[in-house]
């Protein structure tokens, strides 16, 4: 937002029930790309200015409403029972705008990928003397969406209804997306001049066109890309808005300098950062929250969450890596192996088939296959410190809290209950007994009774 700017807001629709959905997730909670598509929403209005943002939600939506208020910034919910239109939805958060004098702009909870830059041109319309800006898409199927009929200078002339719109209206091709920007004193006058007299009986957002087109003020349309104004009311319309993200999102990371072996099987989250000359094999997931530095490698089938993972490290194949799990440079998590809330220093590696929860391991340590770090006593959860250089041995259990010394070296199959000097030997395991012949002595006696029990 340039410093001429007006000061601006958002008013956020999201009281919708989502019936198509068929989920008792409130709709505009469903999630693409990793994080609620209100989300989004409010992601949307903050780059783009906004020093106030409103939710507009109906009170029977309890997950939303708790949802909004853990989220930073104090962002107030305003309700909408019953819902009656969009332009009643705006009218439901004027209390909460009371006292705002710059400009509005009118989103949707359920449009996630809508881009910022759009809503800085609807804003930058009304700085250029529009009363109203609206939001419009090209599509080759305009099918029942709204008409955007414009002048040959391509200022906004009407909002006409698919139902209403004449033979050649119908042939327009710029289409309504609900998106409007206009100054708050101006949409809210003009929203009480909105009748519900339609086949419907709601209070239609977009009649603020021909309310300002009536008093002689100019409107105006910006455009943006169809696939910009996905709507999400099923979950087919999720999926598909899914795979927008998701392609943009592997074409952006193959342009920073990612390699991606085989890019349409690797799923991004919103906020995942990959630097430049990291290696992706196929079939890896990053879910929320994970950052990998350059010159790391993210082999096959690999699950990462929450993590951190340090320059020319190696993750998998087969790993998972859960929120809180740091890898320094050089570490090392082979085939499955999960990592969670643990941070692995410089070079430490462990190769395969371990659990590492809840913990520290000291560079250089080597962890062998089969340890299980047994952080969890049922109601608590406890740390597991290994110094640097410390080896352990395969199908180890190391029982927290427990603190493995520098260059401890820890027997295979060891349960460790207690702390392991540095340089020490630990041996927690019960002593081998052998009995010769015992073995070949059974297996006679058994094989004798079940050639007896065949004959009887």
């Amino acid at each position: 937002m340039s410093q001429t700017s007006r000061p601006r807001a958002a008013v956020i629709l999201a009281a919708g029930k989502g019936t198509r959905m068929k989920s008792s997730l409130p709709k505009v909670m469903h999630p693409v790309g990793g994080r609620p598509m209100v989300d989004w929403s409010i992601d949307l209005a903050r780059r783009a200015g906004c020093s106030q943002i409103v939710v507009v939600a109906h009170p029977s939506q309890g997950l939303l409403i708790e949802h909004i208020a853990s989220l930073p910034g104090d962002i107030p919910v305003a309700f909408q029972d019953p819902p009656m239109g969009t332009g009643h939805a705006v009218k439901c958060a004027a209390d909460a705008l009371s006292g705002f004098q710059g400009d509005l702009v009118v989103l949707y909870g359920d449009s996630p990928l809508v881009p910022a830059d759009a809503i800085e041109e609807l804003f930058a319309s009304l700085e250029e003397g529009a009363a109203v800006g609206v939001l419009g898409f090209a599509t080759h199927e305009p099918g029942l969406y709204g008409r955007l009929i414009t002048s040959g200078h391509g200022q906004l002339e009407a909002i006409v209804e698919a139902r209403e719109a004449t033979p050649e209206q119908l042939l327009v091709t710029l289409c309504n997306s609900g998106v409007m920007a206009a100054g708050a004193e101006d949409m809210f006058r003009l929203l009480e001049k909105v009748t519900n007299d339609n086949a419907k009986g709601e209070y239609y957002l977009t009649d603020l066109v021909g309310l300002a087109r009536a008093e002689g003020r100019r409107c105006q349309a910006v455009r943006c890309a169809e696939e910009d104004m996905i709507g999400c009311d099923s979950k087919a319309d999720l999926a598909e808005a899914e795979a927008i993200f998701q392609a943009r999102r592997r074409k952006l990371a193959l342009e920073d300098g990612v390699t991606l072996i085989a890019p349409e099987t690797v799923y991004f989250s919103y906020d995942t950062v990959i630097e430049h000359d990291v290696v992706v094999e196929p079939n890896v997931v990053f879910g929320p929250g994970v950052t990998v530095k350059s010159g790391a490698q993210i082999r096959a089938f690999s699950h990462l969450e929450g993590a951190t993972i340090g320059p020319y490290a190696s993750v998998g194949p087969f790993a998972r890596l859960r929120p809180g799990a740091v890898l320094d440079e050089a570490a090392f998590v082979g085939n499955f192996v999960e990592v969670k809330n643990v941070h692995m220093a410089e070079g430490a590696k462990a190769s395969h088939l371990s659990y590492l929860g809840d913990g520290e391991v000291g560079a250089g340590a080597n962890i062998g296959a089969g340890t299980i770090f047994c952080n969890y006593d049922g109601f608590f959860k406890y740390r597991t410190t290994i110094g640097e250089g410390a080896f352990i041995g395969s199908n180890s259990a190391l029982v927290a809290p427990v603190t493995i010394g520098e260059g401890a070296i820890v027997g295979s199959g060891s349960v460790i209950t207690k702390d392991v000097e540095a340089g020490a030997l630990a041996v927690a395991r019960g002593r081998q007994v052998e009995r010769k012949g015992w073995a070949t002595a059974f297996r006679e006696k058994m094989t004798a009774r079940k050639a007896a029990k065949k004959k009887g």
